[in-house]
């Protein structure tokens, strides 16, 4: 169980839907279930814990490209059962309704508007970006903005149901049914999105046999050219989350993502 007296509203209720609509794809990966939940708690099943394997990884990279491939509304959708917005961390995570607004559309507005600037402007209020930084990666968000295909990757690219928060620590290695080991997937920031971001935050912080992963997500769902060079782009949101919550040298490191596609 998670206790937090002091949890903001929907903290864990929006955990526990994330959860419940990751888990609702049967040919995705294994999503550690949700047994209760309420205000300031959330009650899951207990994941005993075994090593990775590499043959363990490329199922995992399989199940992740069909958990992505099973959509979401809209980029920026909330997960099935819930409406408001979400957190990342303790950050409040906006969520957005069909298409990202007036004056803008596609995943390169919403990235912009609804992941990097929200964020941008908390680190410069907290310090951890300068000035001058900061324009950098303002520079960043205009061209998000005006759909540069360099950016953007594919056009046609729908939205992605995502984990959203997949770092290393958010994936747990259990052993499978059958015998071997297999991922399970825990503390989801779940949102419609794009399929590179969950991919990005999988290398940021490193995760044990990446190579696998990948080799099994391109068998399964070859991805479009230019997405590794496009990694730093979308590790640009969580670096922007970090030095919030962390402050100055996540700074440095979105600045110096940033200037690679400003």
């Amino acid at each position: 169980m998670k206790r937090r007296a002091d949890a903001p509203p929907g903290f864990f209720e929006v955990e526990a839907a994330g959860l419940r609509w990751l888990s609702a794809v049967p040919a995705g990966p294994r999503v550690v279930r949700v047994l209760g939940v309420g205000r300031a708690s959330i009650t899951l099943e207990r994941i005993a814990p075994t090593a990775p394997t590499a043959a363990a990884a490329e199922a995992f990279g399989r199940a992740l490209a069909r958990l992505h491939d099973a959509g979401a509304p809209s980029f920026g959708s909330p997960p099935q059962g819930w409406d408001g917005d979400g957190y990342i961390a303790d950050l409040p995570l906006p969520h957005v309704g069909a298409g990202v607004g007036a004056g803008g559309s596609g995943w390169g507005a919403f990235y912009a508007r609804y992941r990097v600037e929200p964020y941008l402007r908390a680190a410069r209020e907290r310090g951890a970006l300068a000035a001058t930084g900061a324009r950098v990666v303002e520079a960043v968000c205009a061209r998000l903005e005006a759909g540069d295909p360099d950016l953007t990757g594919d056009p046609g690219e729908r939205p992605a149901r995502l984990h959203g928060d997949l770092w290393s620590g958010n994936v747990l290695w259990s052993r499978a049914a059958g015998g071997g080991a297999e991922a399970v997937l825990i503390d989801p920031a779940a949102h419609g999105g794009h399929r590179e971001t969950d991919l990005a935050m999988l290398a940021l912080f490193g995760l044990p046999h990446l190579a696998a992963v990948l080799a099994g997500y391109e068998a399964e769902w070859p991805l479009t050219p230019g997405w590794r060079d496009r990694a730093a782009l979308h590790q640009l949101f969580p670096l922007l989350v970090h030095a919030v919550l962390f402050g100055g040298g996540y700074g440095a490191q979105a600045v110096a993502a940033a200037r690679m596609y400003a």
